[in-house]
C-alpha cells in the first residue's frame, strides 16, 4: 500500500475544465443511450464501434469528434426505428 509523503498534494482528480472533450463526453454518453435499447446483435456492434471512437478521443479529440457524428449520421434510422426510440 502506497502512502503519499506529507509534503505531496493529494490528487483529487483532473483539474481542467475542456468545453470540448466535455461535450465530446456528453455526446458519446448520449449515444451509448441511443443505441441501449437495440436488439442485442445490433447493440454489441455499435457499442464497439463507439468503444472505438471513445479509445481515439484519448489521442486526438477533434477526430473522434468527427466519427462521432459520422456514426450518429450513418445509423440515425437504427435509433428512430428501435422500440425505446423517443
Amino acid at each position: 500500500m502506497s502512502t503519499a509523503l506529507p509534503d505531496e498534494p493529494r490528487w483529487d482528480g483532473p483539474r481542467w475544465e475542456d468545453p470540448t472533450l466535455t461535450r465530446l463526453a456528453r455526446r458519446l454518453r448520449d449515444a451509448h443511450r441511443l443505441v441501449a435499447p437495440l436488439p442485442s446483435d445490433t447493440r454489441r456492434r455499435l457499442i464497439r464501434h463507439l468503444l472505438a471512437i471513445t479509445d481515439l478521443a484519448k489521442r486526438d479529440a477533434e477526430l473522434a469528434d468527427r466519427r462521432l457524428d459520422a456514426f450518429l449520421t450513418e445509423h440515425g434510422a437504427d435509433f428512430r426505428s428501435s422500440p425505446g426510440a423517443r
